[in-house]
């Protein structure tokens, strides 16, 4: 990991693109290496973001853009995030259009299925105006992210998956959920939805809504009937990442 900025690296020799990965809340840029490895071997780089808190994402996705565009002059490069990750890559290529040549959001969390209290949302409210860094835990575990028994296992075992967010962090993410829906006319980058068909996390109906009211031509959006919310460490991965690399190859 590159301390200085925060990201991992996965370098492919003689390049054909790269990608740009933004990991979602409660993990860290580890989650991506099973599919950097695959687009390694297909002549893909790949960068990943490390960001604990979602207010910092936007900065850090933008300061490792420019890292990446020294690093691969004249290189295609593609936005690709996960859950929360896939909401703020949705809501930064809408701002900033023309920056990168491909947006890919896997299972984005335009709406959640997480199950919060009216108490435990009066006490995040409580909690903005005394002690915004606050954090509260949120309702979900390491079996609503992929089905994968071994991974579930990793997952638990690593102090780097949490399930924290402070209450400025879910209010951050409750402003881009709605951002979300606005944004939608905005966006004129190529996309790509990959949807998880059982997602136990986030409203895959919110993605099919929203990828209907897309205006840009170039929008491709794909089911997978019983896949988990994590679809980069899901069981039956190969099957999305081999459509990723598909969907790719046609744009580079």
């Amino acid at each position: 990991m590159n301390e200085e900025i925060g990201y991992r690296h996965w370098i492919a020799p003689r390049a054909r693109a790269v990608f740009l990965l933004v990991h979602g809340i409660g993990t860290y840029s580890g989650r991506w290496e099973a599919m950097a490895d695959f687009f390694i071997k297909n002549r893909i780089s790949s960068y990943a973001i490390e960001c604990p808190k979602p207010e910092d994402y936007y900065d850090g996705i933008l300061r490792l853009h420019g890292v990446i565009s020294k690093n691969n002059p004249g290189k295609k490069i593609f936005l690709i995030g996960e859950s929360l990750g896939g909401l703020v890559s949705f809501l930064l290529v809408s701002r900033w259009p023309g920056l990168f040549d491909g947006l890919v959001c896997f299972s984005p969390a335009f709406r959640s299925r997480l199950k919060l209290t009216g108490l435990d949302y009066l006490k995040i409210l409580a909690s903005l105006l005394y002690n915004p860094k606050r954090e509260f835990r949120l309702p979900f575990d390491s079996s609503m992210c992929t089905r994968d028994n071994d991974y579930i296992k990793k997952m638990d075992s690593d102090e780097r998956e949490h399930r924290l967010a402070s209450s400025r962090s879910i209010l951050e993410i409750l402003f881009s959920q709605t951002a979300s829906w606005i944004s939608v006319k905005k966006l004129a980058t190529p996309v790509f939805f990959l949807v998880a068909g059982d997602d136990k996390m986030v409203d895959s109906r919110a993605s099919m809504e929203i990828f209907k009211r897309l205006k840009v031509k170039d929008k491709t959006l794909v089911e997978y009937p019983g896949m988990y919310h994590s679809l980069s460490i899901e069981l039956g991965k190969e099957k999305v990442f081999e459509d990723l690399l598909k969907w790719v190859e046609k744009r580079i």
